[in-house]
């Protein structure tokens, strides 16, 4: 039987289901609370955008009066990530970018763009990043400034050991930038022991907010130290945090519609307990589904034990009539979204399992699949 979402949970009824790792499939409240019309400099809306960075902080247990500063910025996480790259690096800085898939590339595109110098240390896509190459890799280029990691690498779900990086990156005196994109909300961040500086994540993932706005949290030590770094406008970090303290304002047109959607899915998530509710949710759906399509005959790319529960990545099934683009529309007739894969060295789909998702949810798309592979004509060893 589905399991019931909880009331005032409910997505709308003529939506599919979001097996994605964003956008996400989001309450019917957190649409609602779009459905009002606030001017950029209203008062009722600077007073959102205040709870909103105390609330953003408050997850993890930071606070400005403990020199922390949550910094709003428009746009997808991306534009959060290519912020802080951007204006962090100092003109004679060098990035050591650690990567394990697609976002850890795009880090390693943005430096080139903005010419930073770059050195990568890429491990096999289903693999975490290893502290111990990184800290071989401190020591023997001096040059190296900053160090930036994908804490869950959205390609394929591998989890990164974000403290144990953090604690080398500072024990070798560098500074330590986190994509915290698909743990944020969801997952233990241990800002302060992972001796993180800067850390970017969206609206749209764990939060279960809708897409539009992201955010950088940052020490503030830290953030006054990158004056004049910015080689942008837009994405100056440092000028939109001094915008925001100045008078509660974005310097430019703010997405205030998305901005309300936020505040509402920030309830929701103290509602359901914070992290840790969330985390319990998010890992019985991994677990549910990731067993379910195991005994289907899908494997698993990722192994178990370096993946998060965020997302699960399966392999083809090699057999010559499966079809990915078939199967994705036979599923979508039936309600449900997947996401093809990213990886380069494996062809494969992905399957999230945030956002406003269940285990009865898990189990309908468990019941969809055999029956789409049947009409398929594939048929798996289990």
């Amino acid at each position: 039987m589905r399991e019931s979402h909880p009331a005032g949970s409910l997505p709308l009824a003529h939506d599919k289901l979001l097996f994605t790792p964003g956008p996400l499939t989001t309450s019917a409240t957190v649409k609602q609370a779009m459905l009002t019309d606030l001017g950029s400099r209203d008062e009722t809306f600077l007073a959102v955008v205040r709870e909103v960075r105390e609330r953003l902080l408050g997850i993890y247990g930071l606070a400005q009066a403990r020199g922390h500063e949550a910094v709003l910025v428009q746009g997808s996480g991306t534009f959060a990530v290519e912020s802080a790259l951007s204006s962090i690096v100092p003109r004679d800085g060098k990035l050591l970018a650690c990567v394990n898939g697609a976002y850890g590339e795009r880090i390693v595109k943005m430096a080139g763009v903005h010419g930073i110098a770059c050195e990568v240390l890429r491990a096999r896509e289903d693999t975490p990043i290893d502290p111990a190459a990184v800290q071989s890799l401190l020591a023997r280029d001096p040059a190296l400034t900053h160090v930036a990691l994908v804490h869950v690498e959205t390609t394929s779900g591998v989890l990164n050991p974000m403290r144990a990086v953090g604690e080398v990156v500072h024990a070798a005196g560098r500074s330590y930038f986190v994509d915290a994109m698909s743990a944020f909300g969801a997952l233990p961040i241990e800002f302060d022991a992972a001796h993180v500086d800067f850390l970017a994540a969206s609206a749209n993932k764990c939060l279960e907010g809708i897409p539009g706005l992201a955010f950088v949290l940052a020490r503030r030590s830290a953030l006054e130290q990158i004056e004049g770094r910015a080689r942008t406008l837009a994405l100056d970090l440092l000028a939109q945090w001094r915008g925001l303290e100045k008078d509660g304002q974005f310097r430019f047109t703010p997405p205030t519609h998305v901005v309300l959607a936020l505040h509402r899915a920030l309830a929701e998530l103290e509602i359901e307990g914070g992290v840790a509710g969330r985390e319990r949710r998010y890992r019985a759906n991994h677990l549910r589904l990731r067993s379910g399509m195991e005994a289907l005959g899908f494997r698993a790319y990722v192994p178990a034990a370096a993946s998060s529960p965020i997302i699960s990545t399966f392999l083809y099934p090699a057999h010559p009539r499966f079809d990915f683009q078939v199967f994705y529309r036979a599923l979508s007739a039936r309600g449900f979204l997947i996401y093809p894969g990213k990886l380069t060295q494996a062809d494969c789909f992905r399957l999230g399992n945030i956002g406003r998702l269940f285990e009865g949810d898990m189990d309908a798309l468990l019941a969809a699949v055999p029956l789409v592979l049947r009409e398929m004509g594939v048929e798996l060893a289990c």
